[in-house]
Parts: structure tokens; C-alpha cells; sequence
């Protein structure tokens, strides 16, 4: 069933939209559940429960974004491939915002730019899989979705799908997300005290004598204000984190969009995306994202056509809202610079305005002998120069970056300042589905974007 096409106003496009509206086309990546009456229970129960995030914090987050999108803020989103329900604790979520606030301070100092904190977290629970089973020892049984679809352990129960995972998804989102404001608004984030986020993790001196020349930097410049300033300087001691997931499980999404304001919103998080595997222009998230209000994440790939990108735009955003629409592109450093110019100008032609954010992870994806994924560090900085540098020679902005990042040291991608090699990879690989980079790597990439920018600002 095709969507609406050649709306004459956005009102009119929305007339034919429910939240449950996609029901009526193709949905891809959804679990086979046993009985529709246990999901449609589960369903019925998350409508009662109080929504996560409220719309005028997501109406907040539209607008940073607009801004990003012409150079003014820097998007920076990150996090966890798949969170999982086993890790919803105190000292994991912290280590979390700890790396994003490392990253983020290096980026504000380096590019003199206002960041916007994006996580990975509080509902990516979560994944696309590229096949709908998974064998071994000759039994077929369904792949594993996420925590909130299935276990991960090869077994008939725990791979069943079972509607009853949503309910705790949404428990774990509601306690993270708890734990994450209490952070930021505490002297987790205070400016003042740096210390709250050591350097346990860092192994190289250069990048954390760097990173220590920062903070001496910033608390210098903050004493100084201080000192002539009559009134406190506001807003450093607090520090504001948005959420995100990709938008997969349309039942549970239904579930919690709400009416407010003559709009449905999304409140499971300010910020839900839709995968690359999922994007189709006539496909069911495609419907089900056309009507929040919610600013929307879209993926593309190698394989996004010029013309689908320009059917994405138009039924995701036929108003031309700025900051309603962030393309983040997956194309792995050997195939960006023979797509993204194209689809720059096709975006340009159709008169649409986008943030542009780099996702250089999933593109740079391969699995070795021993059947592990990985990621070179190497390819995945080289993708996301190759994107500065194309954004540039097209006049266009590459206003934000999404990666796959944990707080915990982990080895899952090699190279980086460790020089993690194959051999390494064993020793902490924990993911249970794709490789993320540790808080060292995660930190050593902000400084490289930083020099990167300055590069550029200089004509080298």
C-alpha cells in the first residue's frame, strides 16, 4: 500500500495516519510472535504506562538540531550496538555518560561549537538481524533480536519470541533514563570536577596528557569567568543527555505514542531512527515515522537510491521542517566518495534541509576466520574524514557523528592507540552483536575529528 503522495498541505498528508496505520503495510524485522493475543496484551498494557520522555524536551532537541544542521552545534550520538537487560546497572550506565562527556568536552574546546548528547541508550533494546535464523549443529532456531524479542543463549525457549520482553524493555528504559537525569543533573556532569571522569581506561600518555590540557584549559577559563563575572555562569554544573533508539518493534512504538498539542509524539525517546534495513519508501516504519512529531533519524546506504532518498524526504517531511530530518550515512570507507556527493546534490535539488551525521561503524563491518566481528579503527576514521572532506567540497555541513561505543574496556575492534590486533580481540569481547569501539578509541576519534576540523579551517 503505497503512502500519500502530493499532499497539498502537511495536515492533509497526516489525515490518513494513526499510530497503527503501519499495520497496513510491509513490516520487515518483526518477530514471529506465537499468539497474537499475548502481544496484543502486552500491547494494551504499555499503553497505560506513563510515557518516558515529554514533547517539549523533543521539541527542544528539534531545534539544537536545525542548528547542527547549518554548522551551528555538533551532533554527537553514541552508545551501546544493543543495550541488555543484564547490564542495566548503576556503574555501566555511568561509565555510558562518562565517555560521551569526555568526548563532548574535547569536541566543544576543538571546533568552539555547542554539542548535543545523544545516547544509545534508555529503549535500544533492539536489533535488525540479516537473517531470521540462526543454525548450528544442524537446529534452526530464530536469530536473537535484542533482549527485547529473545535471549541470546541457543536454546528452543530462549530464542522464542515473547511479547512479555517488551514490558521489561520499557522497565529497564524507565530506570535507566532515571539514573541518566539524576547524573546530569548532579555533579556527575559539574564542569568544576573533572575528576568524576577519570582516565582509568587510557593507556596512551599523548592522548591523556591531551585530554588533561583540556580540562586544565576549561577550568582556567571557568575560574576566570567567575572571578568578573557578578552572577554564576549557569548551565555547568548540569549537563542535558537525549535518548535514542532505532524505532524496530512497531507494536511497542505504537504502544507508546500519545497525542499532545493536536500531535502524536513518540515518548519512548526524543530521538528514534529508522535502520537502513528497514527504510523501503512504501514499508511500514516509513508509515509509522511519517506522523510523530519527533525529530527522525533516517539511515542510508550504498545501495539508497537517489530517487527513493528524495521519496524518503518528501513523506517524512513534506513541511521542509528544519531539524525534522538527520541523514546518517553508512557507506564504509572504500564506497563514500563514489555515493555520498550524489545524494548531497539530489538533497539539494529537492529542496529539502537535513543534518548530515556520519555513522562510519557499520559500513566498516567484517568477520574474521574465527567467526568474530570486528571494525578496524583505522577504516572507520577513514570513512568519517572522507565524509568532512566531501561535505566540504560540496558546500555541504557534516553536522554530527553516530557511533557504537561502550564505556567499558572492551576489545572488540582492533588498531587505536593500544594498536589492539585479531589476536586481542579475544580478551574482553563482550558484544553479542556488533563490535564497539572502548572508551580509549571512542576518545582518541573525537580528538582526531577535532584535528580534522581544524585542518580544514586552515586549508590543509
Amino acid at each position: 500500500m503505497p503512502h500519500p503522495s502530493d499532499p497539498s498541505t502537511p495536515q492533509e498528508l497526516l489525515a490518513n495516519w494513526s499510530p497503527e496505520s503501519w499495520r497496513d503495510f510491509d513490516a520487515l524485522q518483526q518477530p514471529a510472535f506465537d499468539e497474537q493475543e499475548d502481544l496484543d496484551r502486552v500491547v494494551s498494557q504499555l499503553r497505560q504506562y506513563p510515557p518516558l520522555v515529554t514533547p517539549w524536551e523533543i521539541d527542544r532537541l528539534q531545534g539544537q538540531l536545525a542548528e547542527a544542521s547549518v554548522g551551528k552545534r555538533f551532533l554527537l550520538q553514541g552508545g551501546d550496538c544493543a543495550e541488555r537487560f543484564d547490564e542495566c546497572r548503576g556503574d555501566v550506565i555511568a561509565n555510558r555518560l562518562k565517555v560521551l562527556l569526555q568526548m563532548s568536552l574535547v569536541l566543544i574546546y576543538g571546533l568552539r561549537l555547542p554539542v548535543i548528547r545523544v545516547g544509545r541508550f534508555a529503549g535500544q533494546y533492539a536489533k535488525p538481524r540479516s537473517s531470521d535464523f540462526e543454525g548450528r549443529n544442524g537446529q534452526q532456531l530464530p536469530a536473537y533480536r535484542g533482549d527485547m524479542v529473545n535471549a541470546p543463549e541457543f536454546g528452543r525457549e530462549a530464542r522464542r519470541p515473547a511479547p512479555e520482553r517488551m514490558l521489561t524493555a520499557y522497565e529497564r528504559s524507565a530506570m535507566t533514563l532515571n539514573y541518566i537525569r539524576a547524573l546530569g543533573e548532579g555533579g556527575f556532569s559539574d564542569l568544576h570536577h573533572p575528576e568524576n571522569w577519570d582516565l582509568g581506561f587510557v593507556t596512551s600518555d599523548k592522548l591523556r596528557d591531551e585530554y588533561q590540557g583540556i580540562v586544565d584549559s576549561i577550568l582556567e577559563a571557568l575560574r576566570f569567568m567567575e572571578a568578573v563575572s557578578p552572577s554564576p555562569i549557569s548551565d555547568t554544573d548540569r549537563v542535558s543527555f537525549y535518548t535514542s533508539h532505532e524505532a524496530l518493534i512497531l507494536p511497542y512504538e505504537e504502544a507508546l505514542t500519545r497525542e499532545a498539542d493536536g500531535s502524536a509524539w513518540n515518548l519512548s525517546t526524543h530521538f528514534p531512527w529508522i535502520g537502513k534495513r528497514t527504510n523501503e519508501p512504501e514499508g511500514a516504519h516509513v508509515e509509522y515515522a511519517r506522523g510523530i512529531r519527533n525529530p527522525i533519524g533516517l539511515k542510508i546506504g550504498p545501495d539508497t537510491s537517489k530517487s527513493d532518498l528524495r521519496t524518503l524526504l518528501d513523506v517524512l517531511n513534506p513541511g521542509h521542517l528544519p531539524g525534522r530530518i538527520t541523514l546518517i550515512t553508512r557507506f564504509g570507507a572504500n564506497g563514500i566518495e563514489g555515493v555520498l556527493p550524489g545524494l548531497i546534490k539530489e538533497v539539494r535539488s529537492a529542496g529539502h534541509s537535513v543534518l548530515w551525521s556520519c555513522d562510519p561503524m557499520h559500513g566498516n563491518t567484517e568477520t574474521l576466520s574465527n567467526g568474530l566481528k570486528t571494525r578496524r579503527f583505522e577504516n572507520i576514521l577513514a570513512e568519517l574524514e572522507q565524509a568532512f572532506d566531501i561535505h566540504h567540497a560540496c558546500g555541504s555541513v557534516l553536522g554530527g557523528v553516530h557511533l557504537e561505543l561502550t564505556g567499558e574496556n572492551v576489545t572488540e575492534c582492533t588498531g587505536g592507540a593500544r594498536g589492539l590486533q585479531e589476536k586481542d580481540l579475544l580478551e574482553h569481547y563482550e558484544s553479542r552483536v556488533d563490535p564497539r569501539l572502548n572508551a580509549e578509541q571512542a576518545l582518541e576519534l573525537a580528538f582526531s575529528i577535532v584535528r580534522k576540523c581544524r585542518s580544514m579551517r586552515n586549508g590543509s
